[in-house]
């Protein structure tokens, strides 16, 4: 596996800072374009932001080999320590620590109403596990490639079954009313859609043209897309968002600290799990990179989808598009400089 960890990836941080800046510009400075695209939708689903979504998500999905799956047999450890953190523990962790920074902590600063749209766009994350950038962690920790692999391939059928259930159970727990149909409606557009087409497109350009065609030429023609789709996506999230911002700058630091305290948390779960059961450092460090990093495009598209563009919950969404890489670039030093913990299996 040749991924490394590219400009726009690099930088996604500043980027999303520039588009925060630049969508609340637009939004104050030009509000006929916000009110115009607000018109747009479809059964609460925003045209605009469903086209960018797919833009987003669609490349991912070329990258993911599904007949990788009969490889779960190779390393079913690190498979059942994948599974187990993705999806018994990871949501309910985010859940909980969300809920007691937002209710508790933070109670003198977050309107209960604001909180809640806070907590249902924790959930929405903590819920979908990371499908693309997963590869760049487990490149730079020196990760096994075929384990990522099998993984994301793995999560992808997961989260067609299980994203729902688990978003309206947490959601329905904390008292947030989710309208079900639109949620699988949301998992059928932006997962179930682009899975279809992403398959159907490499089997076929794969027969016609090889697996060296496709991997080193084709997919690459897709680099910079997914990129573009989320920043553009940004510009238009924040254009509706800026009055919210301007009105709480505190709330974008006060969203992210309990998506960095999760984010850290879930990846010793995983990474500490994986040392006890003395996997090789190479399945541990995707392993723990898996848990932390999310599918933030799956859960900021849901987000608008479920509680529109100028909600509570897509802004937390869009959060955690702005802390993730500093946070797991921090994780993969963590997981490189601790190396040695794995003795002779690393």
């Amino acid at each position: 596996m040749k991924e490394r960890i590219g400009f726009f990836e690099k930088y996604l941080t500043l980027w999303v800072a520039l588009c925060i800046v630049a969508g609340i510009a637009i939004g104050q400075l030009l509000p006929v374009i916000p009110q115009t695209l607000g018109r747009w939708e479809y059964a609460n689903v925003s045209i605009p932001i469903a086209v960018l979504i797919w833009l987003m998500i669609y490349p991912m999905m070329l990258k993911v080999d599904f007949k990788s799956v009969r490889n779960v047999a190779r390393q079913p450890k690190g498979i059942i320590i994948t599974c187990a953190t993705n999806w018994l523990i990871k949501p309910f962790t985010m859940f909980g620590i969300a809920w007691l920074f937002f209710f508790v902590i933070f109670k003198t600063w977050i309107p209960a109403a604001l909180a809640d749209e806070y907590l249902a766009g924790a959930v929405l994350l903590g819920a979908a596990p990371c499908t693309a950038m997963v590869f760049v962690w487990s490149y730079l920790t020196k990760g096994d490639a075929a384990y990522t692999l099998v993984q994301v391939a793995v999560n992808d059928l997961i989260i067609l079954v299980a994203f729902a259930p688990i978003v309206a159970c947490l959601l329905g727990i904390g008292g947030v009313s989710v309208p079900m149909d639109t949620l699988l409606l949301s998992v059928v557009l932006f997962v179930l859609i682009p899975l279809t087409a992403g398959i159907i497109t490499r089997i076929t350009v794969v027969k016609r043209r090889g697996i060296d065609y496709f991997n080193n030429v084709f997919v690459k023609k897709f680099g910079s897309i997914t990129i573009i789709g989320l920043l553009l996506t940004l510009v238009i999230l924040f254009s509706f968002q800026g009055e919210t911002i301007l009105s709480n700058p505190l709330h974008i630091v006060l969203i992210a600290v309990p998506l960095i305290v999760q984010t850290i948390c879930i990846f010793f779960v995983a990474y500490g799990w994986a040392r006890w059961w003395k996997l090789p450092h190479s399945v541990a460090a995707p392993a723990g990179m898996i848990g932390a990093s999310n599918f933030f495009e799956l859960a900021v598209a849901v987000a608008i989808s479920l509680f529109g563009l100028q909600s509570g919950a897509a802004l937390a969404t869009v959060v955690g598009v702005l802390v993730e890489v500093p946070v797991m670039l921090f994780l993969v030093r963590i997981a490189n400089n601790t190396r040695h913990w794995f003795g002779k299996n690393h």
